[in-house]
């Protein structure tokens, strides 16, 4: 799978990239924020970006039901972006309380602390789920 990466000529700046649903794409989802940030100037914010959009493919991964994902990384003013993931499953996410044994459940929780705010919005063909992160200072 050949795998591009534009900018959007028009508006708010984003980059994008349709993704295999499998949990190697969220080594190339963690290089699409970091480059996005490195482009823009706030690097102070690619490591809390790489390890949300890490979570967030990776919740896609696990419950979504077809072959790709979407993922987006949109500069939505001066200081601040967000991550999103799309997929093509309705089931909303939840913020679960993983227990000391459990190697899965934590993700959601840590995109919560990562982020400014978090949500899910529904379409028609399934949903996206976003983080939004702010520069500090």
């Amino acid at each position: 799978m050949t795998v591009t990466t534009t900018a959007r000529p028009t508006g708010h700046p984003g980059y994008s990239e349709t993704l295999p649903r499998e949990p190697e794409s969220a080594a190339t989802a963690r290089r699409l924020v970091r480059d996005a940030l490195t482009a823009w100037g706030l690097n102070d914010l690619a490591e809390d970006g790489a390890l949300a959009v890490s979570e967030l493919v990776s919740n896609a991964v696990q419950h979504a039901c077809r072959e790709s994902i979407r993922v987006v990384v949109e500069r939505t003013a001066a200081r601040a972006v967000r991550v999103a993931v799309a997929d093509f499953s309705r089931a909303k996410p939840a913020v679960r309380e993983a227990g000391d044994g459990d190697e899965d459940g934590r993700g959601l929780f840590l995109v919560a602390a990562l982020a400014a705010d978090w949500g899910t919005d529904e379409r028609r063909w399934g949903k996206v789920v976003w983080a939004d992160l702010e520069a500090r200072g």
